[in-house]
């Protein structure tokens, strides 16, 4: 029986369910997983990119969690690619890589300002209240007026997150440094932008529903917003989702606090649709200080074009939330536009050909780009896993295939890496100090305090 040690690089659902896959589909041969992961704790953007007040994620984490509890993948945690272990060191200890990095950072926005002073990608925004050990503890919030730019679930949630009562958090897992943060927020007002209109956003109807859920926050829409077009009638008409979410705005169009009106909150969330940014505006500083967008309209076929009409509202912070781009990996190709590694259905291609690179592959957002959600992932990695599984033939002969030899490597290099075991252990303290506050979890933050749980020194 062929015997296959495979290395997978990430451990988010992208690496999780090709593991699992892996291990399931192919009885052939004898195969052994290993999972790098740089962080010390796996679950990926399930962990660190999703807000702490979405319950629902406890199952995907659950499902996840039943994966690497079987006890057939090792996981060498707190090992970053590239520096801790490199691309020929899986080539000397592995027949073949799959890479399910996942796509981390913000999405660029080219227009003039928008590297000004308080002007922030919504993925650090993200990581942030998340807890993320690779980011400042602190984050700056003090402005009353800030400005979300996208019309997506992340845009959503950070326009949540900003609006949202820090004690509203406190039946979450959020750690403590986040809870204060918020605590001191001076934030009144947030203003979300999307270019085109109510019937074209890219948001799901239970994160819509959940913005006018949120305790002393007026919904703010806009009557100006709602004359549709034929096409936004038949995506209203056609689409169940569409439908439910045109139900949930129109009701807010029925609020006191309709048009800029005025309600009782003490914090208010406007929603401007048919809004193209242009230009941010700066103070004599050099901080935000507006947004300058241009007024669009329905083009009849679903999507938007300038009026040429100006329009300007006075912020002090701005977020922009339009998408995430992969990042680079040491010695791997990588497709700069695209924020992914080139590739045909998950075998990874050469940066300017079509040409295979044997042994490589990727699954998840640095295969496809950050869409989809986690059933997209699933079929994504089957696809890599079905490529991966019929190129025996191309496979890497590694020099030391045995069980030993990555925890020497790493050993003799000095990287305190973390396992299952460790996992187990950081997992159990985590809830251990939500405990005791009557809470699921409080994250542990800081890298170095993760490891020392998790290594029980």
């Amino acid at each position: 029986m062929t015997k296959l040690r495979l290395a997978i690089v990430g451990a988010g659902p992208a690496g999780i369910y090709a593991a699992d896959i892996l291990l399931k589909a192919e009885r052939k041969f004898d195969v052994a997983i290993d999972l790098f992961e740089q962080l010390p704790a796996p679950y990926g953007l399930v962990r660190y990119g999703v807000a702490p007040d979405h319950p629902r994620i406890k199952g995907i984490i659950n499902a996840l969690r039943d994966v690497l509890d079987r006890g057939d993948i090792r996981i060498f945690g707190n090992v970053r690619f590239g520096e801790d272990i490199t691309l020929d060191d899986l080539k000397r200890h592995y027949n073949a890589v799959i890479f399910a990095t996942g796509a981390v950072r913000d999405a660029g926005l080219e227009i003039e300002g928008i590297d000004a002073e308080g002007s922030y990608g919504a993925a650090d925004y993200v990581s942030w209240f998340d807890g993320h050990p690779d980011v400042p503890r602190e984050w700056p919030l003090d402005a009353a007026s800030v400005g979300v730019i996208g019309n997506g679930n992340v845009a959503l949630d950070v326009s949540r997150m900003l609006a949202k009562h820090a004690e509203d958090l406190l039946v979450t897992e959020v750690p403590d440094n986040v809870y204060q943060g918020l605590k001191a927020s001076a934030v009144t007002d947030v203003h979300v932008f999307g270019r085109r209109g109510p019937a074209q956003v890219k948001f799901t109807p239970l994160e819509l529903r959940e913005l006018g859920e949120l305790r002393d926050v007026d919904m703010v829409v806009y009557d100006e917003d709602f004359d549709y077009d034929d096409a936004s009638r038949d995506a209203v008409a056609s689409n169940k989702q569409v439908m439910v979410m045109d139900r949930i705005l129109q009701s807010w169009r029925k609020l006191d606090s309709v048009n800029n009106a005025g309600g009782t909150a003490s914090r208010r969330l406007h929603l401007h649709f048919w809004a193209r940014p242009v230009k941010v505006r700066t103070d004599e500083n050099g901080r935000v200080a507006a947004l300058v967008y241009e007024r669009t309209r329905p083009d009849g076929q679903g999507g938007a074009v300038g009026t040429g009409e100006m329009r300007e509202v006075p912020m002090q912070a701005l977020y922009r939330a339009i998408g995430y781009f992969g990042s680079p990996l040491k010695d791997v190709p990588f497709d700069k536009k695209h924020g992914v590694i080139p590739n045909r259905e998950g075998q990874v291609l050469e940066k300017n050909s079509n040409q295979r690179v044997p042994g490589i592959y990727a699954t998840g957002w640095i295969k496809r780009g950050p869409v989809g959600l986690i059933g997209h992932t699933k079929s994504d990695a089957m696809e890599t896993v079905r490529h991966l599984i019929n190129d025996q033939g191309s496979w890497w002969q590694p020099e030391d295939p045995s069980d030993e030899a990555i925890p020497a490597l790493l050993a003799e290099r000095g990287v305190a890496w973390t396992d299952l075991e460790g996992w187990h252990r950081l997992d159990a303290h985590e809830i251990a100090l939500g405990a005791a506050q009557d809470r699921a979890r409080v994250k542990v933050v800081p890298r170095e305090e993760m490891v020392r749980v998790s290594r029980a020194e």
